[in-house]
């Protein structure tokens, strides 16, 4: 999208339903840039600038483009330094730097784990397959074993998978994942006996296991006559000794309701009996706190949270749910002790996020400070 003044709004007959961006010079803006804008220098080699045609004006680019623009190599996605501080990197470098890193040292497996697990995020399996197969060979362990398999399944390469994902299942006997992976490759199969096996054996494996219990959920529900047939089925599944201490079925449950409005309150109803089996978990309580903030019961995600502060030190995601809950109350003082509290947290991540909401209320309080004394 192109417009020949950058700071009108866009065309009204336009609509929009997601994000758009205005990419101009500086000069551009001559009545001053606009608040919500982001400054972006975009820098050659060294720091050199890079010449471009936007220097004429504004023009319009494909995201291709945009990335070569800015001295990306392949699309930008996010890494993190060695503070722990997002940064974007072009694909190709980030995989090309991998790589040589890993051939200076090929007998450093945790190198060529690294390289693999960025190969499959992307999709590159066939070269993921190639790497994995190299560290399996030089004595890797029961996960490179499931990531090699994982990889060759992913390529439909059925029988060397299920030979791959067998040993990875005799390495990892605590580890429910060779078994899902088993199941998915038996339901390629079209093989539905085995694919409950798998199942089944991978919920005996680790009966906390979420993924297991929503694999089983979309199993009875393709198999055996719908949903509320599996959702019985679960339950009554969920009830044996084995399982009744468990929060997972029920975090599986509320998982398969919650993405549509009109099944909301049922998997609120799931996300309780979650909490109330372990009140502890969680995962079970970052459940239940979403959904309440979904639906807008702000007291409830405040009610919910407010005891488990110490969990917020190592979970970023409580932490997040507390905090918006906090902020859109308007309790400042709350989110402010709340802050204070994470900024001292061990886990880098909850440390960030801290920060980072800190300097936004900081911003946001100064631009409110700013706006009122121009109204004076």
């Amino acid at each position: 999208m192109t417009q020949k003044n950058p700071s009108a709004p866009p065309n009204p007959g336009l609509q929009l339903t997601g994000g758009a961006a205005i990419l101009a010079p500086i000069g551009a803006f001559p009545n001053g840039v606009p608040s919500n804008a982001l400054v972006l220098i975009p820098l050659g080699a060294n720091g050199a600038p890079v010449e471009k045609q936007i220097v004429n004006g504004p023009v319009a680019l494909k995201e291709e483009e945009v990335w070569k623009l800015l001295g990306f190599n392949g699309p930008a996605v996010q890494v993190q330094d060695d503070q722990g501080r997002p940064i974007a990197i072009g694909l190709e470098d980030l995989l090309g730097g991998l790589e040589k890193h890993w051939k200076e040292n090929s007998d450093d497996l945790m190198r060529g784990r690294i390289y693999a697990q960025e190969l499959m995020k992307h999709n590159r399996h066939e070269k993921a397959e190639s790497v994995l197969a190299k560290i399996v060979a030089l004595g890797g362990d029961g996960e490179d074993w499931l990531a090699l398999g994982v990889t060759q399944l992913a390529q439909k390469k059925l029988d060397k998978a299920e030979a791959t994902l067998k040993g990875a299942q005799n390495l990892l006997k605590d580890n429910p994942f060779p078994s899902l992976h088993l199941a998915k490759l038996h339901h390629e199969k079209k093989d539905t006996k085995n694919e409950r096996d798998a199942v089944d054996r991978a919920i005996q494996i680790a009966p906390n296991s979420v993924d297991a219990w929503a694999y089983l959920t979309n199993f009875l529900k393709e198999n055996e006559g719908g949903v509320e047939k599996a959702v019985a089925a679960v339950e009554e599944l969920a009830k044996t000794p084995v399982n009744n201490k468990t929060a997972a079925p029920y975090v599986a449950l509320q998982g398969f309701f919650a993405a549509d409005e009109k099944t909301r309150d049922q998997a609120i109803n799931y996300a309780k009996k979650a909490v109330e089996r372990a009140p502890e978990d969680p995962l079970a309580l970052l459940c239940l706190s979403a959904l309440y903030g979904q639906t807008g019961k702000l007291d409830e995600v405040v009610k919910l949270l407010a005891p488990h502060e110490a969990k917020m030190q190592r979970d970023v995601r409580l932490a997040h749910n507390y905090f918006e809950a906090l902020f859109q109350q308007k309790d400042m003082q709350k989110v402010t002790d709340l802050l204070r509290k994470l900024e001292a947290s061990p886990t880098q991540q909850v440390k960030q996020f801290a920060m980072e909401r800190k300097r936004a209320i900081a911003q946001m309080l100064a631009q409110q400070q700013a706006a009122l004394q121009a109204r004076t």
